[in-house]
């Protein structure tokens, strides 16, 4: 299964030069193993390729491979245990390279579903003395019929290239990713502050109200239905608030389920909760990292809290649809609508500022199209990782 690349070092090195572009346009540490595992199968010309994150307990926390098909992955069973060259690997920090992995004393054998490697190359991931990872390919592919053909010096080195910035890209991926979850936590304790003081504030209103009805009940059966209705009003208002601040949370659902999914439950609770009719429709979505996914959330999310809460809308339709590589959102209301050009009133009151701020974070764009009386269509395209 040869890629028919050149050959020679100048070759070699572009090729490490992709795959350093490559990982760095990634910030997920799941985004970044599975692009280092694929640049590095690319690389060396192999069959085979897996990059496995140790855990403590003489597991992996993370195995990610390349060359298995989903199917063939299922069969194989549960993550390896760190034994035999694995174990070398991360326990001694020491690169393998084997002419049949089969014949080295420490083999141990391997799933029957398991394909069956031959020629081996492994590396350490290390960040100094800290081994992050081992990374490992088998079966380089040879034009010659008996193969043979095995790793080279050469690709070894060139592995311990992308194996030494793989590691800083792995660390860079953490930090990024725990950097994330310091921001989540302190903005739901933030939100979590807010919507104790809107709502309880709210709440404590609504007490007092009720008890003035009830008291004007008997004697006074006309100002009672008046405060009845405004404990209808306060608990509304209490609704819309949580509402609000609810939305604004990065729902759990986005990192397991995807965008799409995640959309349609949140179209579908919209279309509920309200009376307005929500649809939601997805042609040729793909997978998209993780930070574009979660802006074109945060994005359809404001879009339908305005038309819902602003625009007075009937119907509101969302769309996604496959891009080129990418993925284009449309939000289109009935509403009221608005005049784009008054960009400083309509930009603050309907948050289009901190849209286009997502958006451009994450190399897209943000289009809006309005006018007073025939609604608004919002766009956001993302060019895909």
């Amino acid at each position: 299964m040869s890629h028919g690349r050149g050959s020679g070092r100048g070759a070699g090195l572009a090729g490490v030069s992709s795959a350093l572009l490559a990982m760095s346009r990634h910030l997920e540490v799941r985004d970044v193993l599975k692009t280092i595992v694929a640049s590095a199968r690319d690389l060396l010309d192999a069959r085979y390729a897996a990059l496995g994150v140790a855990d403590d307990h003489g597991g992996f926390a993370q195995f990610v491979v390349d060359g298995v098909s989903d199917e063939q992955w299922k069969a194989i069973g549960p993550l390896p245990r760190q034994h035999g060259v694995l174990a070398a690997m991360l326990k001694e920090a020491t690169p393998q390279r084997l002419a049949d992995v089969r014949d080295d004393p420490r083999f141990e054998g391997w799933p029957a579903a398991h394909p069956e490697l031959g020629d081996f190359i492994g590396l350490p991931i290390a960040d100094g003395d800290e081994v992050l990872g081992a990374l490992f390919l088998a079966n380089k592919n040879c034009a010659r019929p008996s193969g043979g053909c095995g790793f080279t010096e050469e690709d070894e080195k060139l592995l311990g290239i992308l194996a030494q910035h793989a590691a800083i890209a792995l660390t860079n991926a953490r930090l990024y990713e725990r950097s994330r979850e310091l921001t989540i936590a302190r903005e739901r304790a933030r939100l979590a502050h807010e919507l104790h003081d809107a709502v309880s504030q709210k709440l404590f209103s609504l007490r007092l109200t009720a008890q003035a009805a009830a008291a004007f009940v008997d004697r006074d059966p006309g100002r009672a239905k008046g405060e009845l209705q405004q404990v209808a009003a306060l608990a509304a208002e209490a609704a819309d608030e949580l509402r609000a601040a609810v939305v604004e949370l990065r729902p759990a659902a986005l990192d397991e389920d995807g965008l799409a999914a995640t959309l349609r439950t949140q179209v579908q609770v919209l279309d509920r909760a309200h009376s307005a009719r929500v649809t939601f429709t997805a042609h040729g979505v793909r997978a998209l990292p993780a930070a574009q996914e979660e802006a074109l959330l945060r994005v359809a999310q404001e879009a339908l809290h305005n038309a819902l809460r602003h625009a007075d809308a009937g119907r509101v339709d969302v769309t996604l649809d496959r891009h080129g590589q990418g993925m284009l959102l449309r939000v289109a209301d009935d509403g009221r609508g608005f005049d784009p050009s008054a960009v400083r009133r309509a930009g603050r009151h309907l948050g289009l500022v901190s849209m286009r701020d997502r958006a451009g974070a994450v190399g897209g764009a943000l289009t809006v199209e309005s006018a007073p009386g025939t609604g608004t269509v919002i766009e956001m395209e993302v060019p895909g990782g």
